[in-house]
């Protein structure tokens, strides 16, 4: 089941932010951490891929994106 959202933008006088808010259901089922620290990873110009930082091994090889 996907969960369709909104790419947002707030543009300032020097800069831009680009921000990608997550919906409840994913983050409580993915159990995330207030101040849990993720990184993106461009897959391709059509995905994105958030690993946790702290993830096991074993875990990023179950889904074929495991990296070192």
């Amino acid at each position: 089941m996907g969960f369709p959202t909104k790419v947002q933008l707030i543009k300032r006088k020097d800069s831009e932010q680009w921000y990608i808010n997550f919906p409840s259901a994913i983050a409580q089922a993915m159990e995330f951490q207030r101040g849990e620290v993720v990184e993106w990873i461009i897959e391709d110009k059509s995905q994105l891929l958030l690993r946790r930082r702290n993830a096991l091994a074993s875990a990023l090889k179950k889904t074929n994106h495991g990296r070192d």
